[in-house]
């Protein structure tokens, strides 16, 4: 992902909001302030250490660059864990996207829970890995690939933990999963280029789920209610302030997501004021007009953007911390176990 708040063009903002503005779903789903959820309704506990060995799997299998062995190996242990948990169905979308980088391999992983329900909700999170360890401090690295153990890793671990316990306790919506691939293969553009060269480069990112918005295996009239991206959602001490377009598009679920932090006793992990806006997988489907909301940590004190160790070899497994793994889950369980999906 890249932060937009320093150099998403402003051609690519324009359309943005124009999406927004345009869309019933993305500004007229102004959903009621409800906070309820079912009498004597049972949440399931959120297994951090069942999250963090999900993570330590990916991570083991080496950086998940699109096109590589440790790509292929992850995308058949996904699929796996996917089919063991019960999933209605499992699919994977192969497609080769144009970027600015030449023809990507796409694999998208989607899967469905519950798929006979009324509604359900979308989550997401992309598997791979940057190819380019283009932010480390060491020069001699940048053309190394990162582990990606928290941006890709975790979002990837919190959702596989999620289908594990719905696999035990079904919730009255439906759930689907998409593992979105060739995320992190976008390159920033160059300073003096105009807005029409920048807007390229910024297409060069989140290239899964473009092409997902584009082919959603959905029939008409039953698109998922939300989109939830989590992404870089493991390191130690993170907080998740509400992403720039997620406030813009989807305040409701912004603010179920708010509270669904707070019953479960993690709503200083999710503070409410509006951080920057985010070049991320979520930005697809704004744009095709279903509201989505970006999990992710932002506004780190320490660089005043995402994490010191993003995009460095210093992603690593030794970067993840159970706890924060454990207040990013135990939200979304309380999400999806209360009467606030329905």
């Amino acid at each position: 992902m890249h932060s937009s708040g320093h150099s998403l063009s402003a051609a690519t903002l324009i359309c943005i909001f124009l999406c927004m503005a345009c869309s019933g779903k993305a500004t007229g789903n102004t959903e009621t302030d409800t906070d309820t959820l079912t009498a004597g309704a049972s949440v399931p506990e959120f297994n951090a250490d069942s999250a963090y060995s999900y993570v330590r799997q990916q991570t083991s299998f080496g950086p998940r660059v699109p096109g590589s062995d440790a790509h292929a190996r992850t995308v058949e242990w996904l699929t796996e864990k996917l089919r063991s948990f019960g999933a209605d169905t499992v699919m994977i979308q192969t497609a080769e996207m144009a970027s600015v980088n030449g023809m990507l391999p796409v694999r998208n992983i989607f899967a469905r829970f519950n798929s006979k329900a009324p509604s359900h909700l979308l989550f997401l999170a992309h598997y791979d890995t940057r190819p380019w360890a283009d932010e480390d401090p060491d020069e001699a690295n940048h053309n190394k690939p990162i582990d990606g153990a928290n941006d890709g890793a975790s979002g990837v671990g919190v959702l596989l933990e999620m289908a594990r316990i719905i696999s035990m306790h079904a919730p009255q919506t439906g759930i689907d999963i998409l593992f979105a691939d060739t995320e992190d293969s976008g390159k920033s553009a160059p300073d003096d280029a105009d807005l029409s060269t920048q807007k390229l480069y910024d297409a060069s990112w989140c290239l899964g789920s473009q092409y997902f918005v584009k082919n959603m295996p959905y029939a008409p009239g039953s698109l998922p209610k939300v989109a939830i991206l989590l992404d870089m959602v493991g390191a130690r001490n993170a907080v998740f302030p509400r992403e720039y377009f997620s406030a813009q598009a989807a305040p409701g679920w912004q603010k179920r997501i708010s509270d669904a932090a707070a019953r479960a006793g993690y709503g200083d992990r999710f503070p409410q004021d509006i951080a920057g806006a985010v070049n991320d997988d979520h930005v697809p489907f704004i744009q095709s007009g279903i509201p989505a909301v970006d999990i992710i940590e932002i506004g780190h004190p320490q660089t005043g953007s995402f994490n010191p160790v993003w995009h460095t070899l210093q992603d690593n497994i030794d970067n993840i911390d159970p706890a924060t793994l454990k207040a990013v889950g135990s939200t979304i369980i309380s999400l999806i176990y209360s009467d606030e999906v329905l």
